[in-house]
């Protein structure tokens, strides 16, 4: 059976280097078996919103919704591509989080856990991604902030849900850089999904 690979992109401006970034995401994918689900939530105009009526778990979701839930629980690899806002997600990338990432697709508590608890984290991918572009510096983002999305995504998201490795990555300077930094740095982003596909291939 073919891996499936969940390829997410946030970020409102067609001609941004996410974009650029996800373009090398899915072209590095492209040669190999994997079953690629790619969304550029902006461009598909994702609602966002977590509505009352999906917050309580055993609940009928919208279509969409649902198929986003079927997608990220069967990944075998998560990748996803953000900018750095106010050391956050995106709002649109927040609220997907929200709807998808859900109980019952992410993490579960335990049996008589009213969830007050530690869930268990249930998603298949050991192995996730994360894109980010910045216009802070790396070590000021670190040393100034603390780089609350190192935490977000490491411990908060994914190893909460049970992916077990989660490899970062912060372009920066985006706005001063050059043609030739940024040929570079979508060079990084090639090896590191080929070296992620690699690892995941000899897993299996």
């Amino acid at each position: 059976m073919n891996m499936q690979v969940s390829v997410i992109l946030a970020h409102p401006e067609p001609a941004s280097f996410n974009h650029a970034i996800a373009r090398v995401v899915r072209e590095s994918l492209a040669g190999t078996s994997a079953r690629v689900n790619f969304h550029d939530l902006c461009k598909e105009q994702f609602e966002p919103l977590l509505p009352a009526e999906e917050v309580a778990r055993d609940v009928t979701l919208p279509d969409l919704v649902a198929a986003h839930c079927r997608e990220i629980a069967e990944a075998d690899l998560i990748i996803i591509i953000h900018p750095n806002w106010w050391g956050q997600p995106p709002a649109m990338l927040k609220g997907w989080i929200d709807r998808v990432m859900r109980p019952g697709v992410a993490y579960e508590f335990l049996e008589g856990d009213s969830g007050e608890g530690v869930p268990v984290g249930l998603l298949r991918a050991k192995l996730a991604l994360v894109f980010n572009t910045s216009n802070t510096e790396v070590l000021r983002e670190q040393q100034v902030f603390g780089d609350p999305l190192e935490t977000i995504w490491k411990n908060c998201i994914f190893g909460l849900c049970g992916v077990g490795v989660v490899r970062r990555k912060t372009f920066a300077i985006v706005i001063t850089s050059t043609e030739e930094q940024r040929r570079g740095w979508l060079a990084d982003v090639r090896q590191q999904v080929e070296e992620a596909w690699a690892l995941l291939s000899e897993s299996q």
